[in-house]
């Protein structure tokens, strides 16, 4: 018996231990290479492979932060040089699809990693200088193809990272109550942003014997992204419909800014190109809002010239005047924020 312990024991010791724990550094690195090899080149990441990238976030957040860094370092890899289309649109959708379908701390950590770097402005998905002009195995016509969807997609990603958190199954229309007027006419301009982007996505390789798959899933992708954002549009011109009346002057102009871009979003930008602009539904409620948003606009400068004449007597100060053709919807109006500058003025 004491022999055999003392086998078990030397076998233990002399035993090889594994270079590395699941969820290590290597690890992350391993699958994110075998999700966005090379080989093949016209296919997005397989579903066994986006399974593994998935597992890392139901681990710990080191798991999640060590994909978050492999992914990084292979985007970095794939733009440098003459750079490499395939590897760097296999990571955005792989990317794309993560942060929809990942638990909380892997979209946390990737959110985190693809950001802007505040201190070094280093910025991951700064790729619209990716070259076009690619070689190697891949037809002339499928790699210029590849790459301007990298650009694109890397372009996208950024702008669907700005969007607010998604309200809770079924919650939408709480969350919406709950918003100030400012966050509200905020996330409505960020939406009509990412619709506004795919509206001008780059056209795919036309499908001929053997299409593009990889391709063609960002278009999927970035469809998806479209038809969310509309959705979202819509709900919040619904909302702000309900709540017009107790904007202030600024948020009044900057919903007309908003709202005209959701009017023009309902065309595709080249005949060429026949992507779908946004519904017609949604532009017509738009454009109803925006008229009505026109009348507030105008109460609103009444009101503030009323001010004017009451304290122009005796008063050391006076507030600026609000151009009459913001209401019919001139340059005047076209502000970037709701921070309106030139709402109060003081002078001696």
């Amino acid at each position: 018996m004491g022999g055999l312990k003392l086998r078990r024991l030397a076998s233990s010791l002399l035993s090889p231990v594994p270079a590395a724990s699941p969820g290590s550094a290597a690890d992350a690195h391993n699958a994110v290479a075998r999700a966005t090899a090379h080989h093949p080149s016209t296919a997005p990441p397989s579903a066994h492979h986006m399974d593994a990238l998935l597992a890392f976030g139901r681990g710990s957040r080191l798991s999640a932060a060590a994909l978050a860094a492999a992914f990084v370092d292979r985007l970095r890899a794939a733009a440098s040089g003459q750079g490499d289309a395939a590897v760097a649109l296999k990571c955005l959708v792989a990317l794309r699809v993560l942060l929809a379908r990942g638990a909380f701390i892997l979209r946390d950590q990737l959110l985190a990693a693809l950001a802007r770097h505040p201190a070094s402005g280093r910025n991951p998905l700064a790729l619209a200088a990716f070259p076009l002009g690619l070689g190697g195995r891949r037809s002339s016509s499928s790699s210029f193809a590849a790459a301007s969807w990298v650009r694109f997609s890397a372009r996208l990603l950024e702008l669907v990272l700005l969007l607010p958190d998604a309200a809770p199954a079924g919650a939408d229309a709480e969350y919406l109550v709950a918003l100030p007027n400012p966050h509200l006419v905020a996330e409505l301009a960020a939406f009509v942003v990412v619709a506004d982007a795919v509206r001008h996505a780059p056209p795919p390789p036309s499908s001929g014997p053997q299409p593009d798959a990889l391709v063609w899933e960002a278009v999927r992708l970035a469809e998806e992204d479209r038809v969310a954002a509309e959705r979202n549009i819509a709900a919040r011109v619904q909302e702000m419909g309900e709540r017009l009346d107790t904007l202030s002057l600024a948020d009044a102009v900057e919903l007309i800014c908003v709202l005209r871009r959701v009017e023009e979003g309902s065309a595709p930008p080249a005949p060429e190109w026949k992507w779908a602009g946004l519904d017609k539904g949604v532009v017509g409620a738009a454009r109803r809002l925006r008229e009505r948003a026109e009348g507030v606009v105008l109460r609103r400068t009444v009101e503030e010239r009323r001010l004017v004449r009451r304290d122009a007597g005796g008063s050391t100060s006076a507030r600026v005047l609000v151009p009459a053709r913001v209401a019919a919807g001139g340059d005047a109006a076209r502000f970037a924020s709701t921070r309106w500058a030139g709402t109060v003025s003081a002078w001696r």
